[in-house]
């Protein structure tokens, strides 16, 4: 499985659904507000930043997602997350966190998320809690 071109085809299901939340802070409320509604979670990084304040919020981030058994993956390259979930008006760095929401119940189930949800399982019985994802170039 590619899992980079399983991500991009998720990531671009759940935003024409309306199922997208990109920004740290936008995130975090509906993780705060409606947890039972996040299914997906992607942090994006560029290889070499090191901002504490966000690895910071990277952490807590993750524990959340433990906690309430969402999936995560990291994802190396922030301007190409920003090219598939981004708009215009958005900046670059509000796309540091990205969730898919849950589909409304009785909706089409996206096979794409039923895949990197696989993926994420795998990769926990190896013990590696946040795999690392590829976005492809195009």
């Amino acid at each position: 499985m590619d899992t980079g071109k399983t991500l991009k085809e998720a990531l671009k299901n759940a935003q024409a659904d309306g199922r997208v939340t990109v920004g740290v802070y936008e995130c975090a409320k509906i993780m705060t507000e409606d947890p039972d509604s996040v299914s997906f979670c992607v942090l994006a990084t560029d290889a070499f930043e090191c901002d504490v304040a966000l690895q910071i919020h990277f952490t807590l981030i993750q524990a959340f997602c433990f906690d309430n058994d969402i999936s995560i993956v990291r994802v190396n390259d922030l301007e190409r997350i920003h090219k598939i979930v981004g708009d215009k008006s958005q900046n670059l760095e509000d796309a540091h966190c990205v969730l898919i929401t849950t589909p409304v119940e009785g909706s089409w189930e996206d096979p794409a998320l039923e895949k990197l949800h696989l993926f994420c399982e795998e990769s926990r019985s190896l013990n590696d809690w946040v795999p690392e994802i590829t976005l492809p170039e195009r």
